[in-house]
């Protein structure tokens, strides 16, 4: 793959880390990270583009898979594995694929990244069908991990996008709707860990509620379609119930428990 100038490798803006004191790291970090969410707000129109070409699939039964290595793959999978709780969706909905496997949401698996065929095998595991979308997330627009799986994706007939942030990039170039969030240099020279995988962060919240809210799994403004997995989300979900019935907490309660969830008693 040919080098390209990356942002995200060029040298940070501060130098002599190590010679300053605690408040000072923490005051130039917190700096540093201001200027995510306005990178990301530039960036909405790529985001609303993506979005929109994935409602219409996933309401025909398309699936929306996030493929990505380190703390790419691990952002994806995280985003992935909190909607079905959330929302109440089965969790083929959004799937998480990361280079090296699960081995690799805790541990670094030695040049997993660097395998381009391995992406779409990775992917095709879940056989995927022409209604389906694949978002790849890489900082640097060149993992060959993410970008041979974003490329047979689309040879395949899938919708593509991806999150990047280095402008012009493969990455880019093999997806129909790139998101890039140029966050300049990493206060740590090259730790995209940092205010780039922020933005990745930021950007699949906006990917993935919007399309939940969009899916009709939101009312108002609740989660009316969480699973009721612990006592905080079932006293949550009573309340609701509380303010759009009428009812006494005991009686409330009673009939989410009986329910199942907060949509099936509205």
């Amino acid at each position: 793959m040919e080098a390209i100038d990356k942002i995200t490798e060029q040298p940070s803006r501060y130098d002599h880390l190590e010679q300053m004191p605690v408040g000072e790291l923490l005051q130039h970090i917190n700096e540093e990270d201001m200027l995510v969410a306005e990178v990301v707000r530039q960036a909405i129109p790529q985001i609303e583009a993506l979005v929109e070409g994935i409602e219409p699939r996933m309401r025909r039964g398309g699936r929306l898979f996030y493929v990505g290595a380190g703390t790419s793959g691990r952002l994806g999978v995280l985003d992935a594995s909190e909607l079905p709780p959330t929302f109440g969706v089965p969790e083929t909905w959004v799937t998480g694929v990361i280079a090296g496997g699960d081995e690799a949401l805790r541990h670094a698996v030695e040049r997993a990244e660097d395998r381009a065929e391995q992406g779409w095998r990775d992917v095709e595991i879940y056989r995927p069908a022409a209604d389906d979308t694949v978002i790849g997330i890489a900082a640097s627009g060149t993992t060959p991990y993410v970008v041979g799986a974003v490329e047979e994706a689309r040879r395949h007939g899938l919708l593509t996008g991806c999150i990047t942030s280095n402008p012009s990039t493969p990455l880019a170039a093999a997806a129909h709707y790139p998101v890039e969030t140029i966050v300049g240099p990493e206060f740590v020279t090259g730790s995209s860990r940092m205010k780039s995988g922020t933005a990745q962060k930021m950007v699949l919240n906006m990917i993935s509620t919007t399309l939940m809210i969009r899916m009709g799994r939101v009312q108002g403004n609740r989660m009316v379609n969480m699973q009721l997995t612990n006592d905080k989300l079932v006293d949550r979900g009573t309340r609701m119930l509380q303010d759009s019935l009428g009812l006494s907490y005991e009686e409330a309660r009673q009939r989410l428990l009986e329910a199942g969830s907060v949509s099936e008693c509205l």
